[in-house]
């Protein structure tokens, strides 16, 4: 069901760019992704791009990377439960990987979409090695970013510090600012311009008049019970990820790493290369979680993934 759409932000003259979709979860909720579909002929061969989010992001983290590679392709943005559009969940300990990756399943079952190269951003990528365990013929190919099987203790305790914290702003430039407090070390060098355009990504103008986060603030109650940095990665609802990540053995793997991320360290970024074939690594110097996937040599790399992954 389609009943909003959008157009291309740089001002193009092009038809409308993205439709909303929707498709509901096991237990009843009505969960929402952004459909960009090829602005131009493909062909059937040419296999879908399905973005999933980090912990507390929705569909227009991938905005920019969206509207680019949907000239030739078919990509789908989702938003987890109780993330953007999504219906929050009736149940805040819903709000695990087991359960995104069954809602996951049912938007399979309810598109007709057989396969997709799956792009993941922290939790997305969970999702996405955690998809390859138990189905393993939806995906063509991987783009992990700025995620893997572990996940470090400082970067949890990082997260603890900001999610769920409810906090509202009277203007952008003010949402601008204190995200800069909070993510400042992530993107050092990043202009005012920037912070602002992360505000309205992460944000929404709430009906009071306010500028609000935009994900259910129960998410930090299901994170905080499991992902207690004293008990080393089980955010995730798995002791052991590596056989997950071992599940996507087989097919084209982009890992994504910011040089200083404080969530996938160097040691893992580059053992995971070593662990399975195919897996090609590339570093952003000077970030940390996450790389915006806008900067130019990881498009570079994202376009070779999508010639690696066959129909």
């Amino acid at each position: 069901m389609d009943d909003r759409s959008g157009v291309l932000s740089n001002g193009s003259n092009e038809s409308a760019i993205w439709h909303d979709g929707w498709w509901e979860s096991e237990d009843g909720l009505k969960l929402h992704y952004r459909d960009y579909p090829a602005r131009r002929s493909s062909g059937s061969d040419v296999l879908p791009v399905l973005c999933i989010p980090g912990l507390t992001r929705n569909a227009r983290d991938f905005e920019v990377l969206a509207e680019d590679l949907s000239a030739d392709r078919r990509v789908i943005c989702i938003e987890l439960r109780g993330r953007g559009e999504s219906e929050y969940a009736r149940d805040p300990a819903s709000y695990v990987p087991t359960q995104y990756v069954a809602d996951l399943e049912l938007f399979f079952a309810e598109t007709g979409i057989d396969r997709a190269v799956f792009f993941g951003t922290s939790l997305g990528g969970i999702v996405t090695m955690l998809s390859a365990m138990t189905a393993p013929q939806r995906i063509a190919g991987a783009m992990l970013n700025d995620i893997g099987p572990v996940i470090e203790r400082e970067g949890l305790e990082h997260i603890l510090e900001y999610v769920g914290h409810g906090r509202s702003f009277p203007t952008w430039m003010h949402a601008a600012r204190a995200l800069q407090d909070v993510h400042g070390a992530v993107y050092p060098d990043w202009r005012i311009e920037q912070w602002i355009a992360f505000a309205k990504r992460l944000m929404e103008l709430s009906a009071s008049g306010n500028i609000r986060f935009d994900y259910d603030m129960r998410i930090a109650d299901a994170f905080a019970g499991t992902g207690n940095p004293a008990k080393d990665s089980s955010m995730i609802g798995a002791e052991d990820l590596w056989p997950a990540f071992d599940a996507l053995a087989g097919r084209p793997v982009l890992v994504v790493h910011g040089e200083t991320s404080d969530i996938l360290s160097g040691t893992v970024a580059r053992e995971m290369v070593g662990r399975i074939p195919q897996v090609e690594l590339v570093s952003v110097p000077g970030i940390g979680h996450t790389p915006t996937l806008n900067e130019p040599h990881v498009r570079e790399a994202i376009d070779r993934l999508l010639a690696r992954c066959a129909a």
